[in-house]
């Protein structure tokens, strides 16, 4: 088959990107468009892809659309996936935070989007359902899954619970797949190299020019370094870094930016967007969108190389299996703390049943999304 071209990738993603509310349950939702409705990449070299994409810091969906572009289209098909992925939702992200800056305000923006709430359970939940269903072959993957589910739900270092679903999948899994090892990845690592280059002589120049941008950047840059376990993991190291140590916001602000996280499309870690915007303007807003997803990104190029090698061992696939099995854990408890945030009454309950069983049937996500928007402006 064909590779889609550069275009076709941007297109695809961006219009992903435009429906990504709920975070990591847009990972089933690009899984249909990639895998199942365009059939660009095989399911086994997607779940590989989660799989890793789940074990490095930073946004899991980010990566895993860098990952998708990558095995298309090379270097620049990661880029290009990355890219238009990430556009809709700092683009939201900037609009909505020049309207908070001078109105002091987000209940208009809650009142309008509180109905994508209700929509975000449906949807992580159906994710849960969709990885359940495609991962469990056999009842030791929903042991892994179960005590994954309670680790996290114990609010368990998500880096710990990966090891141990990982221990788990090599002493419990019977997936003893063989995948055919991928070659002509040096290119990547060579990029890797580069692209470290590049991130580390920007810095020293900023460092000269602009000290303020200086300490900004190197913080984005932090945040996304030790955020392991998705963009929920990077909540409190912000609050930390901004708060604790910087003072450079109150607590009210703080908090209205993570609300802007959650209602905007895209990983909650485009708040960063907001944060650089309330510092220092628009340059600021650029400069932290751009730091804090950069980490990640280098850290997904340089261990692909290698990643692919591993997947020849039938052990390194138990692994990864334990892995997987773990995220539809994640899943769980996320369906779990977005719902606990909802006052649940007849007509959030019936839509939410109804949204769930409509994206069990493949209704596209869009149609759900369009439906919380008017929900909210019917009952809220």
């Amino acid at each position: 088959m064909q590779p889609p071209s550069l275009r076709s990738l941007f297109l695809t993603f961006f219009r992903i990107g435009i429906s990504a509310f709920g975070g990591l349950a847009m990972t089933a939702h690009i899984r249909k468009h990639i895998v199942d409705k365009k059939a660009w990449l095989d399911g086994e070299t997607f779940d590989y892809g989660l799989a890793l994409c789940q074990v490095i810091p930073g946004a899991i969906v980010m990566q895993l659309a860098a990952y998708i572009g990558l095995k298309l289209r090379g270097i620049r098909g990661a880029v290009v996936c990355f890219v238009g992925f990430g556009l809709p939702a700092f683009l939201v992200m900037f609009v909505l935070s020049i309207i908070y800056k001078h109105a002091k305000n987000i209940t208009a923006v809650e009142v309008a989007l509180n109905g994508l709430r209700v929509v975000i359970v449906a949807i992580v939940a159906n994710a849960a359902f969709v990885f359940g269903k495609k991962n469990f072959h056999h009842r030791n993957d929903i042991i892994i899954a179960a005590i994954a589910t309670l680790l996290f739900f114990i609010r368990l270092y998500p880096a710990l619970v990966l090891l141990i679903a990982s221990l788990l999948g090599l002493l419990l899994s019977k997936n003893e797949c063989n995948p055919t090892s991928e070659t002509g990845k040096s290119n990547t690592f060579r990029f890797f190299l580069r692209l470290l280059l590049t991130v580390t002589c920007c810095a020293g120049i900023l460092f000269i020019l602009n000290k303020d941008y200086f300490t900004l950047a190197i913080t984005m840059l932090r945040i996304d370094l030790f955020s392991f376990g998705g963009g929920l993991a990077a909540m409190p190291i912000m609050y930390h870094e901004f708060i604790d140590i910087f003072n450079w916001f109150d607590q009210k602000t703080f908090m209205d930016g993570m609300i802007l996280g959650q209602v905007t499309p895209g990983s909650i870690i485009i708040s960063a967007t907001f944060f650089g915007y309330m510092k220092y303007g628009v340059w600021g807003s650029i400069l932290a969108t751009v730091c804090v997803f950069t980490p990640s990104f280098l850290i997904l190029m340089g261990i692909v190389p290698f990643f692919d090698k591993l997947r020849t061992y039938p052990q390194f696939n138990k692994v990864i299996n334990g892995i997987l099995c773990s995220f539809v854990g994640l899943l769980v408890v996320i369906t779990y703390r977005f719902a606990i945030d909802i006052q649940w009454n007849p007509i959030n309950i019936i839509f939410t049943v109804v949204a769930f069983v409509l994206l069990i049937k493949r209704i596209d996500v869009l149609w759900m999304i369009l439906g919380g928007i008017i929900l909210s402006f019917i009952h809220f």
